[in-house]
């Protein structure tokens, strides 16, 4: 379908061929603005805000967030959508690790601690920890890539650097890779639900759905695991 605009002095009125109601796209020219461009405008700075903020405070589904943003942007006809949606991903990701990892090192150097100190040390199981200190003798900052892959596995890691005094530069340099692989991941799952459907809603609980999957797994696991007659 074509938008229709009205014509004249007055703003524009586009009609999105995606909706059934009619979108107002206003301009001080009297141009129509299309609405790939707003939700570009608001999608971006969100999804890097929402990322950031799920890094430093790990209760936020941030996978969850790449995906949904990568469905959208596979059904929109902007070039670059989905490098834009990884840059930002990416980025947003490695900002929180790393301000994460310096604000928990001020707690190790602190006589107090603080509460982000804390909050690391809660998410992160005595089983986990140890296992996490283990890899990290036997593999060095490379293990920062898989502890972004593997559901959990990030704060378990993240203290096992700061027991081991990592400085902050080393593992920045570990977490790039890591966070560039972590945003690749999620939006091929994105990418791959987006294609299964023909509206852009429908791939976006599919991806949230099997994120949300992914990333309760290895508790459900756990539990089974714990429950089980030994």
């Amino acid at each position: 379908m074509t938008p229709l605009t009205a014509m004249g002095a007055a703003p524009a009125i586009v009609l999105s061929a995606k909706s059934t109601t009619p979108a107002l796209f206003l301009s001080a020219t009297g141009a129509a603005v299309s609405p790939e461009s707003t939700q570009q405008a608001i999608g971006y700075p969100s999804l890097f805000v929402l990322v950031l903020i799920g890094a430093l405070v790990p209760v936020v589904p941030t996978g969850a967030l790449v995906s949904s943003a990568a469905v959208v942007a596979f059904h929109e006809t902007a070039p670059f959508a989905l490098l834009l949606v990884f840059a930002v991903g990416s980025l947003a990701a490695f900002l929180g690790d790393v301000a994460l990892y310096w604000l928990g090192r001020r707690g190790m150097g602190s006589k107090n601690g603080s509460r982000w100190l804390e909050a690391i040390r809660v998410r992160a199981p005595e089983d986990r920890l140890t296992q996490a200190q283990e890899k990290l003798d036997d593999h060095g900052v490379a293990v920062l890539v898989l502890s972004r892959l593997v559901p959990a596995g990030r704060i378990p890691v993240m203290l096992a650097c700061l027991l081991a005094k990592m400085p902050l530069r080393t593992f920045a340099r570990g977490d790039i890779p890591a966070c560039l692989a972590w945003a690749a991941t999620y939006q091929v799952i994105g990418i791959l639900g987006g294609s299964l459907f023909d509206e852009p809603w429908e791939g976006v609980v599919a991806a949230v759905v099997l994120t949300l999957a992914i990333s309760a797994a290895p508790g459900v696991w756990r539990r089974v695991r714990g429950t089980a007659p030994r």
